[in-house]
């Protein structure tokens, strides 16, 4: 009987080698369709001058998606959005106007000693203003908030307590930035909103909070004394006028999608953003690293699983392809995603992100065979152990995780789409070569992309999906924490 048993034990042990060596075989022939020619091909065209920068909901933009949808219809991929491969939604270009603050018989215009900061129109009013020292919970808790401007000094980063403000009914906000060092910035970003506009997706809408950023002498001249002399509550009134023009541009993410065979309410997301930063000062931003790289990757990653599943190798688990738009504007589409998900985000086993791995920083020059992972270890510990086996096993790359440090000073892993999956509590992985002299210039162009070390990462990209897509259990979640978005 002992010997019956291990001779069954043997053989389940033979079995399960065997069935690991036949995948890896696999793997390696799939990997294998990941060209240097079809990247170059790609990724030439997606940076070429014709589609002008790929700047959202421009033309270039929409030439890229329609390059993709392509692409993804060749291959036979299913379009997941109602039929189509397009997930189209709204954006608001918004750009201030004419605004004004009336102090004591005294116009201020915009972009002088103030600058109207929100995307709020303002019909001409007298405004009531109530001093809230830095709005901190002590600071508010004898406020009457509803319906009045709460003016309070500007500390590190106020855009999170303009939350607070609305939050507590305020109509409006008043900032006093006490050094001119941050008023100049501020004056900056107004002048740019000015020019360019900004982009959100939420339409502006009256009732929202209305916000005004002040040098401290205004503030002095608001409430007719010094900043050290004034108490909570003290109140003031103003005029306040702010115009608000709003463009609706329409954007779309592009999903192709591979049912699983096995495992098919399971899904892994492969997501890279194709859109750039357009045409400036003439100049066509190309954006060859960043990020016709990693959408570049995405397409062929998907071609090389479109040949397995033809050939009869799975993938196990459903895989949805998905470059999206508006990166550059503020992770817009794959937030639009994360809220409007084609497929349930509890059913998403993990999403694979790659932002720029075309290039090699200045750290790595003399060791460029490397990669920038984050995030692999944040939500799964297990996502993490199966990438460093994956290129341990296969591409041997230098794995370097200095960026995903959470007290890193770049805070990277807050600021490409990934985290609107991680924030959702799906497992991640950023893959990406840093920064350069090119990052966001119009000479990021193909010419300075190295295609063998494009290849190499995307093949660990591929195979850590791969892996991922055909093994018997869903990822194991360590503990999901609440993160805080920067």
């Amino acid at each position: 009987m002992k010997t019956f048993f291990s001779t069954l034990i043997m053989s389940f042990m033979t079995v399960s080698l065997l069935s690991a060596q036949v995948m890896e075989k696999q793997a390696r022939k799939y990997a294998k369709t990941i060209t240097d020619d079809d990247l170059t091909r790609h990724l030439t065209l997606l940076a070429s001058d014709s589609l002008e920068g790929r700047e959202t909901g421009k033309k270039g933009q929409k030439m890229a998606a329609e390059y993709i949808k392509n692409h993804f219809e060749s291959l036979g991929l299913q379009a997941p959005v109602d039929g189509s491969y397009f997930q189209k939604f709204n954006l608001y270009q918004t750009y201030r106007g004419e605004s004004e603050m009336v102090v004591n018989g005294k116009t201020i215009k915009n972009l002088n000693q103030m600058v109207y900061w929100a995307n709020v129109p303002f019909e001409k009013n007298e405004i009531e203003i109530i001093y809230v020292n830095k709005a901190q919970e002590d600071d508010l808790k004898d406020i009457d908030a509803e319906g009045k401007f709460l003016a309070f000094k500007a500390e590190g980063q106020f855009t999170p307590v303009l939350k607070t403000l609305e939050e507590a009914g305020a109509r409006g906000a008043i900032v006093f930035a006490e050094d001119s060092s941050r008023m100049n910035m501020v004056l900056r970003y107004g002048q740019y909103y000015a020019t360019h506009g900004s982009l959100s997706r939420t339409e502006p809408s009256k009732n929202g909070l209305a916000s005004v950023v002040i040098y401290k002498e205004l503030a002095e001249d608001i409430f007719g004394k010094s900043l050290s002399e004034l108490e909570i509550g003290e109140t003031a009134t103003a005029n306040l006028y702010a115009e608000i023009n709003t463009e609706v541009i329409e954007t779309e993410n592009v999903l192709g999608y591979l049912e699983g065979t096995e495992k098919k309410d399971e899904l892994i997301v492969l997501t890279a953003h194709y859109d750039h930063v357009g045409i400036q000062d003439g100049k066509v931003y190309n954006g060859a690293d960043d990020d016709a790289s990693g959408t570049t990757a995405v397409m062929e990653i998907a071609e090389a699983f479109v040949k397995a599943k033809e050939a009869g190798h799975g993938p196990k688990r459903s895989i949805l392809f998905m470059p999206v738009t508006g990166e550059e504007k503020g992770l817009l589409g794959s937030a639009h995603y994360a809220e409007n998900p084609v497929f349930p985000l509890e059913n998403t086993v993990t999403n694979l992100n790659i932002d720029m791995i075309g290039r090699v920083d200045s750290v790595h020059k003399d060791d460029r065979e490397f990669v920038y992972l984050i995030g692999s270890n944040r939500i799964s510990t297990e996502l993490h152990e199966i990438s460093e086996a994956m290129n341990e096993n296969y591409t041997k790359l230098e794995l370097d995780y200095t960026y995903n440090a959470e007290d890193h000073p770049d805070r990277i892993y807050y600021r490409s789409d990934h985290w609107n999956f991680a924030k959702n509590g799906v497992p991640i992985i950023f893959y990406f070569n840093g920064t350069h002299d090119d990052y966001h210039q119009h000479t990021d162009t193909v010419e300075k992309i190295e295609f063998d070390l494009l290849k190499k990462r995307t093949d660990l990209v591929f195979y850590t999906a791969w892996e991922i897509a055909n093994r018997e259990d869903r990822l194991i979640i360590d503990e999901v924490e609440e993160e805080t978005e920067e």
